[in-house]
């Protein structure tokens, strides 16, 4: 039976250049590098290299990059951080954001920008949301779920004329722009400037490196509160002894998908645009979620009517499919997800909706398997 792996959304193994850098730091170079002998410093050097890559490659400075235990953590410290300074401010997220923002969001003054029924955050509402109190504005650059690319440079002109208003009327107050881009690297562009963004996560375990690893940018003049406190590595933001090993395949990791981005995009798009034709031939009464323009190649999102999906997803997976329902991060939930809510998807439709996602390894025959499989199941 083929072992079919559709859930890279999810995770993504770990490449093989990535664990070759990372193995040294397991055990040859394995010291801590705040120590004060010679081979702790060359390790420390080796992190001040990994960083030095990381920033190139998002055309950022090295001190503008704070390596983190991954995504999650890097959203935490980019709200509590900014939050935590202004207390008496509030927020706006998207109402289709992770839930590594959601949930620490909630701890703050805090309101939901909506979002079209493709899953695309409301400019003009944004714009009327904005109040002379709002310090820091969320929006991640694509959804974990449906695979919407949101229009993060629109948003940065948005936030850059608030900025200016602010200046010229003496409101003290500053207001940034964060994007989760955790589920962007593989196939979107990251260069900060061009995105316009105060605040940037980036999550390994979704780039083909390991687990607990990322890193928040942090734009040049952006103060953020100590979120953990302690001996005062990167910057005294985020304190504890680095993880090497997850800081060097990071930085390995983000190096091999950015060299191959144009490559994986292309190749990515004809699989999609491939297991659409499939299911559209096979199970016509298949309903496409979200933006099919403005979307992640890697996202198949659907709601096949009529059906249960906690069903389906264990039909495929006795087959050898694995698939997903919705955000791994939330699998034990079983509220329907508050994303396809927010594109105006009923709970019953909800709870027939399937999120397939590519990757490096899929093929055009795991593709075909997977429909045969799904339409057995379902006709």
């Amino acid at each position: 039976m083929p072992k079919v792996y559709l859930d890279y959304a999810a995770a993504t193994p770990v490449d093989d250049d990535v664990l070759r850098v990372m193995k040294p730091y397991f055990f040859d170079i394995f010291y801590n590098p705040s120590a004060i002998y010679l081979s702790a410093k060359a390790v420390k050097n080796d992190i001040a290299m990994a960083r030095a890559k990381v920033a190139i490659l998002l055309g950022a400075k090295p001190s503008e990059i704070i390596f983190t235990a991954g995504g999650t953590e890097a959203n935490n410290i980019a709200i509590r951080g900014i939050m935590d300074k202004f207390p008496k401010s509030e927020m706006l997220i998207s109402s289709i954001e992770h839930e590594s923002v959601r949930e620490p969001a909630k701890d703050y003054t805090v309101n939901e920008i909506p979002v079209n029924k493709q899953g695309i955050a409301n400019t003009d509402k944004l714009k009327k949301m904005i109040t002379n109190t709002t310090a820091l504005v969320s929006v991640m650059y694509a959804n974990n779920e449906i695979g919407t690319i949101q229009p993060i440079q629109e948003i940065s002109k948005i936030i850059d004329e608030v900025k200016k208003y602010r200046k010229k009327n003496g409101i003290k107050l500053p207001i940034y722009l964060h994007t989760d881009a955790a589920q962007a690297p593989v196939y979107l562009q990251l260069q900060t400037h061009k995105l316009g963004v105060d605040l940037m996560t980036l999550n390994g375990g979704k780039i083909y490196g390991p687990k607990q690893s990322g890193i928040l940018f942090i734009k040049a003049g952006v103060n953020l509160q100590s979120v953990i406190k302690g001996g005062g590595q990167e910057r005294g933001i985020r304190s504890g002894t680095e993880n090497v090993p997850s800081i060097i395949g990071f930085a390995k990791a983000l190096d091999i998908v950015t060299a191959k981005r144009s490559m994986q995009l292309k190749e990515t798009q004809k699989l999609q645009e491939y297991f659409y034709s499939l299911i559209k031939e096979k199970l016509p009464g298949v309903i496409i979620n979200g933006s099919v323009k403005h979307r992640l190649p890697n996202n198949i999102h659907i709601t096949i009517p009529g059906t249960d999906n906690e069903r389906i997803l264990m039909e495929l997976d006795e087959r050898g499919v694995m698939c997903a329902t919705g955000s791994a991060c939330s699998a034990s939930n079983d509220e329907p997800s508050h994303v396809l809510s927010a594109i105006g998807i009923s709970e019953k439709d909800a709870r027939s909706s399937l999120r397939f996602t590519l990757g490096n390894y899929t093929t055009k025959q795991d593709i075909e398997y997977t429909v045969d499989i799904l339409t057995d199941i379902c006709l």
